[in-house]
């Protein structure tokens, strides 16, 4: 037993021999030792660029792109239906409108209070949206624009009291809000008046304005009053 062991020892220590002296090859015609490692390695890198990959390629996708500003700008209203024909065929009188936003011309006719005040000619034109809208244009032209700022003066002064008080039963929008408004008319990049806009109180608002000669005075639902003059041509 002993000669077989010690046969098996020296056996083991030729092998042993044998590999130191094939330089760590594993034996001779075996693949090197760190060949395995290496691959093994190798998978690793691989395997963590393509998850790597995968990752980044999903992050990308689930961001969110920062909101961009827009301006959305939504149509004038229009009239559903169709405008009276206007009378009077002066020059002041062709140059008033016949549409208004969504109000159309209903009615027109002289006048007479304004023109026993001074006016060279004046109208009273009524306008209707084809529901329960009502808007009442008062246009007149005076021989000077001093005789026109001082009517509209008085104008100006019989307003109101409680238009800084909004009206219960009004739906306000944009335009009406702050009101009264006061300011300068310009036309053409030159002053040519004053306008004045006020809540009445009542539901209604009203506006009143010169521009040169001209005198205008316009009494509407309150929260389409400020559009109805900013969109007035005249």
């Amino acid at each position: 037993m002993k000669a077989v062991a010690a046969s098996a020892s020296a056996a083991t220590g030729a092998g042993d021999e044998s590999g130191a002296s094939s330089g760590g090859t594993g034996g001779s015609g075996g693949r090197p030792r760190w060949l395995l490692p290496a691959i093994i390695g190798a998978v690793v890198v691989v395997i963590a660029v393509v998850v790597g990959g995968i990752l980044m390629s999903r992050n990308t996708g689930d961001e969110t792109p920062p909101p961009v500003a827009s301006t959305i700008l939504l149509p004038s209203p229009t009239p559903t239906i169709q405008p009276a024909a206007r009378t009077a065929t002066t020059a002041f009188a062709t140059a008033l409108p016949t549409t208004v936003l969504q109000y159309a011309l209903t009615g027109s006719a002289p006048d007479d209070e304004w023109l026993a005040a001074g006016a060279v000619e004046a109208y009273t034109d009524t306008f209707g949206d084809g529901a329960d809208g009502d808007v009442v244009v008062r246009a007149g032209q005076w021989e000077t624009p001093e005789e026109a700022s001082t009517f509209a003066a008085q104008l100006v002064a019989a307003l109101p009291t409680a238009a800084a008080a909004p009206s219960p039963s009004a739906t306000a929008g944009p335009a009406d809000a702050g009101l009264p408004q006061t300011g300068e008319v310009v036309a053409g990049g030159t002053p040519a008046g004053t306008y004045t806009i006020v809540d009445a109180g009542d539901g209604t608002g009203v506006a009143v304005w010169t521009n040169g000669s001209s005198v205008f005075h316009v009494v509407a639902p309150v929260a389409d009053i400020a559009d109805l003059y900013a969109a007035f041509p005249l």
